[in-house]
């Protein structure tokens, strides 16, 4: 992954934009130390829709549950 300085990308985001859209993972970087990513979008979308599907479900899913299933729901990933 290429590291862009913070100043580089302010200075020069379109530029930096197009190498992204075209499939490039960008690490920018502040003092040397790197602070945000930009990748492509595409790559994601199918996970993403994925995800809202599981949502959708779930929320359907919830309207009918008992409280006991609603509690595990929310503290469901949590670590204890």
């Amino acid at each position: 992954m290429t590291s862009v300085g913070a100043y580089e990308a302010k200075t020069h985001l379109p530029r930096l934009l197009d190498r992204v859209e075209r499939g490039e993972c960008l690490t920018i970087t502040r003092h040397g130390r790197p602070v945000a990513q930009l990748v492509p979008v595409d790559g994601d979308r199918e996970q993403a829709k994925a995800a809202a599907a599981r949502i959708v479900e779930r929320r359907q899913r919830l309207k009918r549950a008992p409280l006991e299933e609603l509690i595990d729901s929310i503290h469901e990933g949590h670590r204890y």
